[in-house]
């Protein structure tokens, strides 16, 4: 599941059992620097001080980098991505940034990618400050009601990257579910079968009740997501109050994911009518459904 763009930090403290990775970005740069080789365009040159931003110990530090960036290629799609994230200060320059790094990303690649490599984007490192631009855009414009467009940009990157690294179907499922798009979520689903995350899992048992209602089909999805993860009815029921701000990480069937999936999937199961009141009753909780 991909990281929700949040302004706040999480005060959860980290447990013994579980070891916070370096952020992808930074791999991303040590890749680079092992693997690189050939000439080196401006953009590149660009691309490694933004590495170094996202290790910024400030984010005063990590905007001056970006904006020192820009100024060597405003090809620099992750100089946007960095500024939107931590610079902007409306969800409307957030967005005029997501799409400025598009655009500067799709510049990066050239024309002939969207062809040459579509379906491998992200397994070449040169794509992936794009592809996180795009995804910054879809969020952003979501959030900002441009619902349509926000799902088209979401079709497109899968159509790139079917492999999904980014795990863009997590957003896009409750999207098209909330939308009513009930035969596209079942397409999605099916292009994506073998998934057996909570996440997948819970959205799966939705639209299954949206289809057939309080069926043994919908029955036995419902028992498959509660296998992956019990905590999630209590956040949807509100019966856990959710945090003030997403966990960092999460393990499989923890109540961070739990949190994580709450905090994107919610609209979609308050959109189905009967939805809340039948995982109530097949999930065994006693909750006030009406505290949703």
């Amino acid at each position: 599941m991909p990281k929700k763009i949040k302004k706040t930090k999480s005060k959860k403290k980290e447990t013994a059992d579980i070891i916070p990775l370096p952020r992808r970005e930074i791999m991303e740069g040590e890749m680079a620097r092992i693997f690189g080789g050939g000439k080196v365009r401006a953009v590149d040159e660009a691309q490694d001080i933004m590495y170094d931003a996202w290790e910024a110990a400030t984010s005063e530090r990590a905007i001056a980098l970006a904006r020192k960036a820009l100024e060597i290629s405003p090809d620099c799609a992750d100089a946007y991505v960095l500024l939107a994230q931590q610079a902007a200060t409306s969800l409307a320059e957030e967005i005029d940034l997501y799409r400025q790094g598009v655009e500067a990303g799709a510049r990066a690649i050239g024309k002939e990618a969207f062809t040459e490599d579509a379906g491998h984007f992200w397994g070449l490192l040169n794509t992936r400050p794009y592809m996180r631009a795009r995804a910054g855009l879809a969020e952003c414009l979501w959030e900002a009601g441009e619902r349509e467009e926000a799902v088209e940009h979401y079709q497109e990157m899968l159509r790139l990257n079917p492999s999904d690294n980014q795990g863009i179907r997590y957003f896009l499922m409750p999207r098209l579910i909330e939308l009513g798009l009930d035969e596209k979520a079942t397409g999605l689903f099916a292009q994506y079968s073998d998934d057996g995350s909570a996440f997948w899992m819970y959205s799966i048992a939705l639209l299954d009740f949206r289809k057939h209602g309080d069926s043994p089909a919908a029955a036995k999805s419902l028992k498959a997501a509660l296998k992956a993860n019990r905590h999630v009815p209590n956040y949807l029921l509100g019966r856990r109050k959710m945090p003030r701000s997403l966990p960092p990480h999460y393990s499989f069937g923890s109540e961070d994911e739990a949190v994580i999936y709450t905090d994107d999937n919610e609209a979609a199961w308050k959109a189905t009518p009967g939805a809340v009141e039948w995982l109530c009753m097949r999930g065994d909780f006693k909750g006030d459904v009406n505290n949703l």
